[in-house]
């Protein structure tokens, strides 16, 4: 059982991203028309169609590579908040694993902390406050639990990506404390956060990055 992700792998996780939020752009937009915008999963669509574009010309070197691309084109692709927080959490995966062929469990702990710091550093909200860090927090807080659990990569990834659909889940009782959503107060309660949710697409992607091996 291997217990590293390589470049390849990841490249094509993320291939396979470019798909699925293809495929659930109508769901996004549907999540976020009842208290947003409604224009999520077509931006979303938008951007993650010319990720596909760029990964096929680029070649899998290395990961710092890799997520640098994608990185770049989320933050040209993507109009207002969603595209600077994901463009960031992009980048700031690429500036950890400068030069790396392949990513193991502790690689992947400090590649996504540094994501989720620069997720906060430049938003303003909070664990709790009905947005993708309710999808993206858990699931790293999982990923360090199996960490110092001493658990192999494939099963730390399997608990990775339960805590992040949990923390997805979680949102749907959660009231609105940011952004345009915010203003709708109490009427934002049961309703799924579109934000979380493309953020389980993404973490889920990252999840199943090394179940062909």
């Amino acid at each position: 059982m291997t217990d590293t992700i390589s470049t390849i792998q990841m490249k094509s996780a993320l291939e396979e991203l470019c798909d699925t939020i293809e495929k659930e752009k109508e769901y996004l937009s549907e999540l976020d028309g009842a208290i947003g915008d409604g224009d999520h999963g077509v931006n979303m669509a938008k951007c993650f169609r010319e990720v596909k574009k760029k990964l096929a010309e680029i070649p899998a070197d290395d990961m710092g590579s890799l997520f640098k691309s994608v990185g770049m084109v989320v933050l040209n692709s993507v109009g207002g908040a969603m595209g600077a927080l994901y463009g960031t959490f992009f980048l700031r995966m690429s500036q950890e694993s400068v030069d790396k062929q392949e990513l193991n469990l502790d690689d992947m702990v400090h590649n996504l902390q540094a994501a989720e710091k620069g997720i906060l550093d430049i938003g303003q909200a909070k664990l709790g406050d009905k947005t993708l860090l309710d999808t993206l927090s858990p699931a790293i807080r999982s990923l360090e639990k199996s960490e110092k659990g001493g658990r192999l990569l494939p099963e730390a990834l399997a608990a990775f990506g339960q805590a992040a659909k949990e923390g997805m889940e979680s949102t749907t009782d959660m009231l609105a404390k940011t952004g345009r959503a915010s203003r709708l107060g109490e009427r934002t309660i049961g309703h799924q956060d579109p934000g979380a949710t493309s953020c389980y697409f993404i973490l889920r992607s990252i999840a199943s990055s090394i179940k062909a091996q």
